[in-house]
């Protein structure tokens, strides 16, 4: 145990920091900067060094790596599908241009077996952490709403991975809601999945890309775009070669990282107007409950230029 939370305490550690590595930016200035999360497709890319033109920071959170977005920091990256929502309402300008295939049980709410909890209502005046911003918000909305309760019924924790880990350890919140690998790190004797996103959310990743570099490199985005997609590919046909290539650079257990890749990996997909709709849906949710200052127009973020390069 001391050594999963170990292991823990290193991977949020290094998620923290904006740490960058890649090849020497050519003559021309022709780099792609790209924003990543440990544990997502862009891992894997990576790990296989396959984007030649490309440099790397490293973020804890996708609302880490939309403020990167913000400050012109980076020019591509991976959230999920909260923080664009959270990202659109604060001004952030980017655009959509990939998607994945629905990713529900790689989030989940994780409380203690000695709690007695049996379901999401059990919760009632319980203390629940979150990242706010982050995908695992709109499970807790969808949550909420199948459960007939509102937010006010829970104690909201708003935490980073970091400090939310801690904090469920030593019983300071009654359930913690995350995501993989946080979510496969936590899973041990006498933690249990009180629900997971299975019907309430579809959990996708959504690739964002700043108006910056679609103008003055799209070509670096579209090739980007299509190794990604066969890094992906390959790594879904080719599971235990993936678990063994990601390991050194998720710095996690093989079973940890071969839990979370066997529920949480899926292949990339196009944008359309049907995902503008689904992201739309859920902005208009957190502007609903206020957890956005106002009504965000995602939909006109999608961008369908790159279909072709992911069908």
């Amino acid at each position: 145990m001391r050594r999963i939370a170990a292991l823990f305490g290193v991977l949020t550690l290094l998620g923290s920091l904006a740490a960058c590595g890649g090849g020497e930016t050519t003559a021309d200035g022709e780099q792609l900067r790209v924003g990543y999360q440990r544990f997502g497709g862009q891992s894997l890319l990576k790990a296989r060094g396959l984007a030649k033109d490309a440099t790397w920071s490293l973020f804890e959170s996708g609302p880490a790596l939309t403020e990167a977005l913000k400050a012109g920091a980076i020019d591509i990256g991976q959230t999920g599908e909260a923080p664009p929502i959270f990202a659109a309402a604060g001004g952030t300008k980017f655009k959509i241009i990939a998607t994945s295939q629905p990713v529900p049980k790689g989030e989940a709410v994780l409380v203690k077996e000695k709690s007695g909890f049996t379901s999401f209502k059990d919760l009632a005046g319980r203390k629940v952490a979150l990242n706010k911003g982050s995908n695992v918000n709109w499970l807790l909305v969808k949550l909420l709403e199948a459960n007939d309760m509102k937010i006010g019924d829970i104690q909201v924790q708003y935490l980073k991975p970091a400090e939310a880990r801690p904090a469920f350890d030593n019983d300071q919140v009654d359930a913690w809601i995350i995501w993989d690998p946080y979510f496969s790190l936590a899973e041990a004797p006498g933690v249990k999945v009180l629900a997971d996103a299975t019907g309430l959310a579809n959990n996708r990743e959504y690739l964002l890309v700043s108006p910056e570099a679609l103008e003055k490199k799209p070509d670096l985005v579209r090739e980007y775009l299509k190794v990604y997609r066969e890094v992906t590919d390959w790594g879904i046909a080719n599971p235990e070669e993936r678990v063994k290539l990601l390991v050194p650079e998720l710095k996690i257990p093989e079973d940890v990282a071969r839990r979370a890749l066997e529920r949480s990996a899926q292949p990339l997909a196009p944008v359309d107007a049907a995902i503008g709709d689904e992201l739309q849906q859920i902005a208009d949710g957190f502007a609903e409950l206020s957890l956005i200052p106002g009504k965000v127009d995602v939909k006109s973020l999608i961008d369908p230029g790159f279909a072709d390069v992911l069908t």
